[in-house]
């Protein structure tokens, strides 16, 4: 099912590369895996393992988005800093030893490791709702429809689309100055002919 939906998304895509459309590369390969599946199916899962791993996913999906909310909180912050206070006025009492330092340097790399999972699986899910949104925005308005499922391209294929955009957005400009010039000279009269 991803393969099928990642494919009718480059469908809309119209931009070129090598002389074929990116529509028809990615058909390539879909019907490459579809035939690569059909000589080596998948392991059958059932449905008990599918709901766990649905249950998993959920699971994970609601702590990310738990601590990614309350990590940025201000009493988060206090008590990490009051951490690090009751940890550096600690150093004389344990004499400022190597295990002193050890505490606060595996402390702080475990959170870190941690909230880097966490905060991505956030990040990924708003970036994917966000993507999703503009991609109904252009497709019920008067914008181009090839825009569409462009975030899969490569950052070459994403820059020459935004220098074109730009160009064309420069081109649009001076064409409307030239017209309001154009127009604000029609609407003053000639006080000097007079």
């Amino acid at each position: 099912m991803p393969y099928a939906r990642r494919a009718w998304n480059f469908q809309l895509v119209h931009t070129f590369r090598g002389g074929v459309t990116l529509a028809e590369k990615d058909l390539g390969m879909a019907r490459r895996l579809r035939a690569d599946h059909s000589a080596h199916p998948p392991a059958k899962c059932s449905r008990e393992s599918l709901k766990t791993e649905k249950t998993l996913s959920r699971v994970f999906s609601e702590i990310a988005q738990i601590t990614s909310r309350e990590a940025g909180r201000p009493w988060v912050f206090a008590l990490a800093l009051g951490t690090i206070f009751v940890w550096a006025i600690s150093g004389p009492l344990f004499e400022f030893s190597d295990t002193w330092q050890l505490v606060i340097n595996t402390g702080t790399t475990i959170v870190t490791f941690l909230m880097v999972f966490l905060i991505q699986n956030s990040q990924n899910r708003d970036a994917a709702a966000i993507q999703v949104k503009l991609d109904e925005l252009i497709r019920v308005s008067r914008a181009q429809n090839f825009f569409v499922g462009v975030e899969h391209l490569t950052d070459q294929e994403l820059e020459d689309i935004r220098t074109r955009c730009e160009s064309r957005a420069k081109a649009e400009a001076t064409r409307r100055a030239g017209r309001s010039k154009n127009n604000s000279r029609m609407s003053t009269p000639d006080l000097q002919s007079h």
